[in-house]
């Protein structure tokens, strides 16, 4: 189920939200449990069994960690508790990944198992890793309610596209929270904001450059539109999923991370890291980086520890090696940077966004490629390399038809209408008219997205994938 389909807008969210709402306190984390699996359940029902047994596993490790805390023994099931979801993982997301190369390797021809990917397994199988490792650390109490650690694994706003929510830092919530008009408002807002840049911008984004794939008349014009056109709409498709998210939950009163502060505005690949999936980067940081060693490391190590970073990062994007490529094309890069570049960069404040937005751009023509061959061929049209024409009726049809809204996502996606905002809010006058227009406004988005959902238009979530 989508956060944004007709079924979940006005059949499940009310519903839930209300049965919430009217049930005493100690009752609201099993109502956002039950109605969590039932989520998970509507598209992958045969995979809640799945989850709910890690989850299982999970607790019992946890406490059987924090019972042998300072010993062996907690070593040994820390162990087992990362064996058994890095092997959860590795054999629904990366069996087939596994055997494929290995034939082609070994001239087999051993027979794929084609798994069907368990939708966010990436993201609740990183959770319950954090957790574990953080009870391990002693850094949190292992949770001895298991209905309560299957909430906060579970929980439908966080569960199939993050952001990666750590329970050291929801496991208060959890227990105590708290619930106002002021925090529901709040979130219904993030939720429609999030909610239309999803439809409105990210949707429409992708019919281009679905348009521009499906073309046999590709120009270079054509090329960079999609280029363009698929950067933005990987930003507002993810970025817009994590507002709803955070909406979502402070709704239920938790205060979710931020997953993306304007990437697009950094001036250096370093910077953008830590503005680009926020939640992921700090767990790489957190549970892989710093315990390998960090920067604190001879020169060779510490380029071996980014090396290694990096190279995971990419593959737990999706098993295919253009997405290994794409973590390892930022490892190029972070070295370089920190090596060499970064005092350029901090000289010329022009040159170092349009470095980052080129070098981003190419990026993600390696991520969204189905094979490296395409990769390739899609970053030669950009220069004219095999490419007959530079300009073609087709891509001046469909310039004219989209221009308008890559002005308006790129103008979304930095800090001009949120600095407009805060300029705004300085004069009394202003504020009064925002008050009074935000609810019209937030009202118009919903029934304008709620038109184009009826209407069936291109509605799929890129981050389902992984």
């Amino acid at each position: 189920m989508l956060f944004s389909s007709i079924s979940f807008l006005y059949y499940f969210f009310p519903i839930v939200l209300l049965c919430y709402f009217l049930v005493p306190k100690q009752v609201k984390n099993y109502v956002l449990l039950l109605a969590s699996l039932f989520f998970y359940g509507w598209g992958e029902s045969k995979y809640v069994f799945l989850m709910i047994g890690i989850i299982s596993i999970g607790y019992v490790l946890g406490l059987a960690i924090e019972q042998n805390q300072g010993t062996n023994r907690a070593k040994l099931f820390l162990g087992i508790a990362v064996a058994v979801d890095v092997l959860a993982l590795g054999y629904f997301k990366y069996a087939d990944f596994f055997v494929g190369n290995f034939n082609a390797i070994t001239g087999l021809s051993i027979p794929l198992l084609k798994i069907a990917l368990p939708i966010g397994i990436s993201f609740y199988i990183f959770q319950i890793l954090s957790y574990n490792i953080d009870v391990y650390r002693g850094n949190v109490k292992a949770q001895k309610n298991p209905f309560l650690l299957a909430t906060y694994v579970a929980m439908f706003p966080q569960l199939i596209a993050g952001p990666i929510v750590r329970y050291i830092d929801i496991e208060k919530q959890l227990k105590e929270r708290t619930h106002s008009i002021e925090l529901i408002a709040s979130g219904i807002q993030r939720f429609i904001i999030g909610l239309s840049k999803k439809v409105l911008l990210a949707n429409a984004l992708g019919e281009c450059c679905a348009t521009f794939k499906a073309s046999d008349e590709k120009s270079v014009l054509f090329f960079w539109m999609y280029a363009i056109g698929y950067m933005l709409h990987i930003y507002f498709d993810f970025s817009g999923y994590s507002d709803m998210a955070i909406g979502l939950g402070k709704i239920f009163g938790f205060h979710f991370m931020e997953n993306f502060n304007y990437p697009y505005i950094s001036r250096s690949i370093t910077e953008f890291w830590r503005r680009w999936h926020i939640s992921l980067g700090s767990w790489f940081r957190d549970y892989i980086y710093i315990p390998l060693g960090g920067n604190r490391v001879p020169k060779i190590r510490w380029m071996f520890n980014i090396f290694a970073v990096w190279f995971l990062t990419g593959f737990w994007h999706g098993a295919s090696w253009n997405f290994i490529l794409w973590g390892l094309y930022f490892v190029f890069f972070l070295l370089v940077e920190k090596m060499w570049l970064m005092p350029y960069l901090q000289k010329t404040k022009l040159g170092s966004h349009l470095y980052v937005l080129f070098f981003v751009m190419i990026s993600f023509l390696i991520f969204d490629a189905v094979s490296l061959k395409e990769a390739v061929q899609n970053m030669a049209g950009l220069f004219g390399i095999g490419v007959e024409a530079w300009v073609s009726e087709e891509s001046v049809y469909y310039l004219k038809q989209y221009l308008f809204l890559y002005i308006v996502a790129m103008i979304g996606s930095c800090e001009l209408p949120k600095y407009c905002f805060l300029k705004l809010q300085e004069k009394k006058i202003a504020r009064d008219v925002i008050a009074i227009a935000r609810p019209v406004v937030l009202a118009a988005a919903l029934l304008i997205v709620t038109a184009f959902l009826v209407d069936g238009s291109f509605n799929p979530f890129l981050y389902f994938r992984f």
